[in-house]
């Protein structure tokens, strides 16, 4: 069985893939400009990114299996960022406030010998509509940093979450089913 790299720096996506009995048998993240190209849609760009995070780290260790992933929050056919800031946060939740929005989470399988798996998970999650006290809460809390949309589920925003439809763990981050999928279909996670 070949060496399993997870080319991503998220604990949240070693914690997911340690649910579904997988420890990868290295973490090295990916360094590559995420920036969207211009016009570039959510899907398209949550594919482009998984793929060209498992391709940098599979031509590096082309003897393993590279598993990244990407996880894209879009307000129709806008992207949001990564909260790097409160301000970024804010503008992020105000946005979603009362509305529904899409969380696409893509993940790429690289095996050796350059075959690649792709997959992507699709969900919608609707906030409920959130009050100045609410926000301004929530950002107090740090729980937004560096997270795509300005929220992380798992954490106190899930009470602020009146519905979602799909997968639970690729709005977290790596969506588990798809992932098995790939991971039994390459023999590298046993039934």
């Amino acid at each position: 069985m070949a060496q399993l790299i997870l080319a991503s720096a998220s604990p949240r996506r070693q914690q997911l893939l340690a649910r579904i009995g997988i420890t990868a048998d290295a973490i090295i993240p990916a360094d590559i400009d995420e920036s969207a190209h211009k016009g570039e849609l959510p899907r398209v760009y949550a594919r482009r990114m998984a793929a060209q995070k498992a391709a940098v780290i599979a031509a590096q260790h082309p003897d393993s299996a590279v598993l990244s992933g990407d996880t894209v929050v879009a307000a129709g056919r806008r992207i949001l960022p990564k909260a790097e800031s409160e301000a970024d946060a804010r503008m992020c939740l105000d946005l979603i406030s009362g509305r529904r929005h899409l969380v696409l989470s893509a993940v790429t399988l690289m095996l050796p010998g350059g075959r690649a798996l792709h997959r992507l998970s699709e969900s919608i999650v609707t906030f409920k509509r959130l009050h100045a006290d609410e926000v301004e809460t929530y950002i107090a809390g740090g729980e937004w940093q560096g997270k795509a949309g300005g929220y992380a589920i798992q954490g106190s925003a899930e009470a602020l979450i009146r519905s979602i439809s799909g997968s639970y763990s690729g709005i977290m981050g790596l969506p588990l089913y798809e992932t098995r999928s790939m991971l039994l279909s390459a023999g590298l996670l046993k039934p």
